[in-house]
This record gives structure tokens, C-alpha cells and sequence, in this order.
């Protein structure tokens, strides 16, 4: 994990403080709020410093993260977050400036929160043989709640199935993939640029609305596959529906427990009727991020494998 370009906007006082933290390897976010202690969490631990944060501090970052033109990052200001080079993304808060009920930009930034991303290289290998049949790829989804490594998962399987990849002593071929990043998490844009390795074949539309850009991908880009997070509103499946019936594979993930999540919610009905995926990998964060609790084969409505 590369962290010199969080250091980089970061005061020099703020810096100091963070350098001297053991287990800096291990490094997950930078609480930041004028006139409170900087809060620092290393794993699932928490430090409280005994720094408070100024005013300036808080102008320092965003000058910095900005190139000293704020102005220049409004649209993403308005989505609340601004992603840096490496990937990692700082949030902000402050006053909302609404505009025909849109936040159209947000004001006064009295605190940020600095999150840092970390690929995990090779992650996904346990599971590619669920994944893959006959050298087909099978329309997956991912179920985990927040936090449990859904994101960093799709990820590395991403640049596996982008690079291609030896399976039971055979040659998987790369497939073109385009990833539909929301929210600038799979691939950490900056810039329109990748910071983190989602392969060769991979193309990545960025803050794209998911229900747009599945289309767009479709029409111009002409995948084998289209990878996307946290799918969940009508527009989300509608898109996903017209994905199947073009031939393109789906790589996906949402919010849940279990596989009762799905066919507990509503909105999933459509897909779920119409067959659209084959297998589901169920994580938890039992014995760690990312901890696969069972992989699940629609086909025969039973547990593949299991922890």
C-alpha cells in the first residue's frame, strides 16, 4: 500500500502525527473535523490524537487535493467525495447548496474523511473456479454487508478475467470488460485514469450512473463483460435485463446477509425470474474482511461450497 500521496495533502502537523502511528501499513481512514481531535484507524482499531484540527488544516487539504482550484472539482464536489491519485478517497461534509432539490455544490467544509484504498492482489483465486465453466464466464453476484470486501473482490476479478488466467492447468483467455464506477470504488479514478489494476481489457466509464452506463457501455464499447457495484434500484435491473438479452456477461454486487436478501427485496423479482445469474458469492467479515461464507449455484438452488 502506497500512502505518499495521502501524506502529500495532508499539513505538515497532521502528517507528523500519522507517521508516528505503529502498524501504519495498516492504515484505513483519517477522520478530520475543525476543532476536534484527528481521529486515526489502523485496521479495526481507533486512535483518538490529541491534535485538533484547525481551519487551516482543513483548507491545506482541500487546496491541495484541488491543485488550488477548487472551482475545477465542483461535480465532484457535489457528489461528496473527490478521489486522488493512488485511489484513495477523501469525503467531505459541510453546508449543502441545494438547487431544484440537488445538492449542486457543498460550502463551508468543516470535515473530511480520507479513505484509503488497497488492492489485494490475488484475492479472488479461491473463487475464479466457481466462476468460470467450460471457459464460459458465469454471471456473478457478490452479497456482503458494508465493509466485508465486496468492492476489493469484484476488483481482482476483474483484472483476472481482463488478463486472463490459468484454471485447473487451462488457459483462460482475457475478455474485454467495461466497469460501470458509480462511484469511483473499483477502479479509483483520477483523472479518467485507473489507479487501481482492473487489466488489460478493462475499460472504465466513471461516476457514471449505473443504469446509463450499462447502456452506453453496451453500444459503445461492445464488452464480454460489464462489472458493477451495488446494484438496487429498477433502472439498476432494467439496464441488467437488457445487458443479459445483449449477450454480455454481469459481474455485480449488493448490500445483504445471504441469499434470502434477494428474494426478499422486491426490486430483485425481475432479475430473479428471469435467471440472470448463475452463482453468488455470500461474504462476511467472520475471520476477516472478506471471508466467504458459501458460493451459491442458482441453477440448482443449492450451496456449491461452504465455510
Amino acid at each position: 500500500m502506497s500512502t505518499k500521496e495521502v501524506f502529500y495533502i495532508l499539513p505538515q502537523d497532521v502528517r507528523k502525527k500519522i507517521e508516528n502511528v505503529k502498524r501504519i501499513e495498516n492504515l484505513q481512514e483519517i477522520r478530520i473535523k475543525i476543532n476536534k481531535p484527528l481521529v486515526i484507524y489502523i485496521g479495526e482499531n481507533e486512535i483518538i490524537t490529541d491534535y485538533i484540527i484547525t481551519i487551516e488544516d482543513i483548507k491545506t487539504i482541500l487546496q491541495r487535493i484541488s491543485n488550488y482550484s477548487i472551482y475545477a472539482f465542483e461535480e465532484e464536489i457535489k457528489q461528496g467525495y473527490i478521489t486522488i491519485k493512488g485511489g484513495h478517497r477523501v469525503g467531505i461534509c459541510g453546508s449543502c447548496v441545494m438547487d431544484n432539490y440537488k445538492v449542486k455544490t457543498i460550502k463551508n467544509i468543516a470535515s473530511i474523511n480520507i479513505r484509503i484504498c488497497k488492492e489485494i492482489i490475488g484475492c479472488s483465486l479461491k473463487i475464479m473456479p466457481y466462476i468460470i465453466e467450460n471457459k464460459e464466464i458465469l454471471n456473478t453476484i457478490v452479497i456482503a454487508p458494508p465493509k466485508c470486501g465486496k468492492t476489493t473482490l469484484i476488483r481482482d476479478i476483474t483484472k483476472n478475467l481482463s488478463n486472463g488466467i490459468n484454471l485447473n492447468m487451462k488457459k483462460i483467455g482475457g475478455r474485454k470488460i467495461c466497469v460501470i464506477d458509480e462511484r469511483s470504488e473499483i477502479g479509483g479514478c483520477c483523472d479518467g485514469v485507473p489507479q487501481m489494476d482492473v487489466g488489460l481489457r478493462t475499460d472504465v466509464l466513471d461516476n457514471c450512473l449505473k443504469s446509463e452506463g450499462i447502456i452506453m457501455a453496451i453500444r459503445s464499447m461492445s464488452p464480454d463483460i460489464i462489472v458493477c457495484d451495488e446494484i438496487g434500484t429498477h433502472k439498476d435491473i432494467e439496464s441488467i435485463l437488457v445487458a443479459m438479452n445483449s449477450g454480455v456477461n454481469l459481474i455485480t454486487t449488493i448490500h445483504g446477509f445471504g441469499i434470502e436478501d434477494l428474494y426478499k427485496r422486491t426490486v430483485f423479482k425481475d432479475m430473479l425470474d428471469n435467471n440472470v445469474f448463475e452463482r453468488a458469492i455470500v461474504l462476511s467479515a467472520e475471520d476477516g474482511v472478506g471471508t466467504v461464507e458459501y458460493i451459491y449455484d442458482f441453477n440448482k438452488k443449492d450451496k456449491l461450497w461452504r465455510r
